[in-house]
């Protein structure tokens, strides 16, 4: 009997599945930022530290509004042949709705969108040598347009993406249905929709890295503040203990000790005695609690989570984002070190890029990170301000100095040493060299494990 021939193989899944399998997956969460806006009905600026600032939002789509509702009235019954009164509703219908892109763009997308597919539509009843450009009219694609603006500017990723893809399926429907009339406006609106939104997003991006980057700043200028008033309360307390407690003490043993030392001394004398050394017990005693008061706080501040050089990474790329072009050089290896020097190396690339930011916009930065063995070296360099080749000036002239004490600060703790001053080209530079604890032999844990314990010597 012949043998039977082997199985097929398992056919590999094709690209066409992966597609369809890649489309499923992402259809929910496509259709859900379609359906919820991912920021609160505030307007656009609302922020703002000027009115005329978040007043400007208000004024344009008012303008925007007044503008295309005439003009797609006027375009639609000289151009496209239609009625007055289907001609208003459709502007009214496409037009109308600028008015919320300040504060709702996903919610009047939901509007304009489907009333340029009606107008579309609705120019299938004319005859073809009425118009030249369907299936979108002049007004409505350049509307659509101010739209995507806004959409990017509000909206994530996921949100324009979803609002592309549907703008390029109506488009694609459209011109199937007729393609005759088709002149190319489809393709027009799919393709400056998608540099628009990636143009408002790339705005709405970096207004969020500066953003974050202010906030970072904020907070270590709160962390200064606070580190600030830790050593002072701090230096109090040693003084405390150093100078006050020390006196007192004194006070104490010599007022117990009078009675023994000086004989033949009246009953009201010792009685005077013991009330001065019950007093300064008991001063003593408030001391250590008020020392206990003063030093508590920086040890429950030390409890809390501190970055280091794990997250340098983001924050450069959150510089980046800022507009500012800066380089990271990190060793993948760098790993367990102490947590103050991690903390230390943290701070003062942090400290430093927001004084690059500051006093140096546009400046080429270089972080690097690097260790031998016995000190971790921090080096930040920065070349002068400049914007598109040309120089340009600082957003801040002067400072406090209160960035490089901090450094200072931090690196004193550590033992380590701080090098900061001006370059030739007008440019910065911050190295700090952090001590390192030294590390111990390879196998040596492990032969201290392996000797054996002496037996105990007999009795």
């Amino acid at each position: 009997m012949p043998p039977s021939p082997p199985p097929p193989p398992p056919s590999s899944p094709s690209a066409t599945d992966g597609l369809l399998s890649a489309a499923r997956r992402n259809l929910r969460p496509m259709v859900y930022g379609l359906s919820h806006p991912s920021h609160p009905p505030t307007p656009l600026l609302a922020d703002a530290p000027k009115r005329w600032q978040r007043v400007t939002p208000y004024i344009v789509v008012v303008a925007l509004t007044a503008l295309f509702v005439p003009v797609t009235i006027a375009v639609l019954t000289d151009q496209y042949d239609m009625s007055g009164g289907v001609a208003g509703v459709l502007a009214v219908a496409q037009a109308a709705p600028l008015l919320m892109l300040a504060h709702r763009p996903l919610q009047a997308w939901w509007l304009i969108f489907p009333a340029d597919i009606l107008g579309a539509v609705v120019a299938l009843t004319r005859p073809p040598e009425t118009y030249d450009i369907w299936p979108w009219t002049p007004p409505a694609l350049i509307g659509y347009l101010f739209l995507l603006l806004s959409l990017a500017l509000r909206e994530t990723r996921r949100t324009l993406v979803s609002v592309w893809l549907a703008t390029g399926a109506a488009s694609l429907a459209l011109y199937w249905i007729s393609p005759e009339r088709s002149n190319g406006s489809a393709l027009l609106l799919v393709m400056l929709g998608a540099v628009v939104l990636v143009i408002g997003a790339a705005v709405r991006e970096r207004g969020v890295a500066q953003r974050r980057l202010a906030e970072q700043e904020t907070i270590s200028e709160a962390e200064r503040a606070q580190r600030t008033l830790l050593e002072e309360r701090t230096r109090i307390a040693r003084e405390l203990h150093d100078v006050v407690a020390h006196h007192m003490s004194v006070i104490t043993v010599q007022a117990d000790s009078a009675p023994y030392r000086l004989g033949g001394l009246p009953d009201d004398v010792r009685e005077e005695f013991e009330s001065i050394a019950a007093s300064a017990r008991e001063s003593l005693g408030e001391m250590r609690r008020l020392l206990l008061v003063l030093r508590s706080e920086g040890t429950e501040g030390e409890r809390a989570p501190q970055p280091g050089l794990d997250r340098l990474q983001q924050l450069v790329e959150a510089t980046v984002r800022a507009g500012l072009p800066a380089e990271l050089s990190l060793p993948a290896g760098l790993t367990g070190l102490p947590q103050a020097v991690d903390l230390s190396a943290y701070r003062i690339v942090q400290e430093a890029l927001a004084n690059v930011v500051r006093h140096a916009p546009g400046a080429r930065t270089r972080v690097s990170v690097s260790s031998d063995g016995a000190h971790l070296t921090v080096l930040i360099v920065n070349g002068p301000p400049e914007q598109a080749g040309s120089p340009r000036e600082p957003l801040e002239t002067a400072g406090t100095g209160h960035g490089l004490v901090g450094m200072r600060e931090r690196v004193r703790l550590t033992g380590g040493t701080l090098d900061t001053g001006p370059l030739p080209d007008g440019g910065f530079r911050v190295a700090a060299r952090l001590p390192l604890p030294p590390a111990t032999p390879p196998g040596a844990h492990r032969a201290s494990a392996a000797s054996p314990v002496p037996p105990p010597e007999d009795s």
